[in-house]
């Protein structure tokens, strides 16, 4: 069995063509397809947070209100990019999102990916201290965020308070218990895979990773998961980690599907990013029993024990559901996934 989530990039587009044509559109729609997710059978809703970007931004807000409208499924992030996060501040907003959910809440941060903007968190008040990299920075970040998410009282009370405190120092609120082990680390390298693991966080890989060994797409992220199970064995973490993956998927099912997708098969591609050679994983569309041949041979995907599925968010709540209903009867079943 495999959880199966979807991972909306949240954009919007006056364009036309565009079912999602403003911020208000992207947001009700996000939440519409959420609840839509979860009455398919769908185990996660999920979404990229970018700034400065016609995409979704500030995700406590809307994971809130997901939270509020939905029973069951997870709700999480894929990433928030934590070079642009007050941890103290963000540990208050995700205990009370996680709170209103009833303990849903599956966090994913990271470092962040290639901005709209030149150095967008120096807007957002932070830059990094002498002899850091903005990637040590969103480190030094995620350190002090995990670490105050235990629950722990560190701030010195007030003698002479508003309100009566309890005994000891104080910790923020609201607390959700649990939450600490629902956070999750958007990895694209071996190397960081590895420090996820040793900071006790479950791991977010993407379509896209560092190449490290000019192997095909799947298989280099195949090796990181292990990499990563490895390092938390040695780590000594008592608890079972949870590793995803993510992938576009499409089973062409009618006419629409092909004029959207059927373009033939797609291979990796490679790029840059960020200074690095970087390979990006293929999509996946076909008819529904070749894509499970396809699928068969995806050895991260048989890793991973979460599959976040890639939707096209800007074509309107219905026609993702169709093609989530589509994964979920005609895919799902035949590779052991339901």
């Amino acid at each position: 069995m495999k959880k199966l989530g979807f991972l909306s990039f949240g954009h919007w587009s006056p364009d036309r063509g565009s079912q999602v044509r403003s911020a208000s559109d992207v947001l009700l729609q996000s939440i519409e397809l959420a609840e839509a997710a979860e009455e398919l059978g769908f185990d996660g809703a999920y979404f990229r947070v970018h700034h400065f970007a016609q995409q979704l931004a500030s995700p406590f807000p809307l994971l809130s209100a997901v939270g509020a409208r939905t029973s069951t499924i997870e709700i999480g992030t894929g990433v928030i990019d934590m070079r642009y996060e007050n941890p103290l501040y963000m540990i208050e907003n995700a205990g009370a999102a996680d709170l209103i959910s009833g303990g849903r809440l599956q966090l994913g941060i990271s470092r962040g990916s290639p901005e709209q903007v030149i150095e967008g968190w120096r807007y957002f008040g932070y830059q990094p201290a002498d002899g850091e990299t903005d990637q040590d920075m969103a480190r030094r970040h995620t350190e002090v965020f995990l670490n105050q998410l235990e629950g722990k009282g560190f701030a010195q009370p007030n003698p002479r308070p508003m309100f009566p405190n309890p005994p000891g120092l104080l910790r923020l609120e609201p607390h959700s218990d649990g939450l600490r082990d629902r956070i999750w680390w958007g990895s694209a390298s071996n190397a960081t895979a590895e420090w996820a693991a040793k900071q006790g966080m479950n791991l977010q890989s993407s379509t896209l990773k560092v190449d490290e060994s000019g192997e095909p797409f799947h298989v280099q992220q195949a090796k990181q998961i292990r990499v990563y199970r490895d390092a938390w064995k040695d780590a000594g973490h008592i608890r079972t980690p949870r590793v995803s993956v993510s992938r576009s998927i499409f089973a062409l099912m009618n006419d629409t599907d092909r004029m959207y997708f059927g373009r033939g098969k797609e291979s990796d591609q490679i790029g840059s990013i960020d200074n690095f050679r970087a390979v990006f994983g293929r999509g996946y569309a076909d008819e529904p029993d070749k894509l499970v041949e396809e699928l068969r041979k995806d050895e991260a995907i048989a890793e991973a024990d979460t599959l976040l599925l890639t939707v096209p968010n800007m074509l309107g709540v219905d026609y993702n559901v169709h093609v989530m209903e589509s994964i979920l009867t005609h895919v799902a079943p035949a590779l052991g996934w339901r």
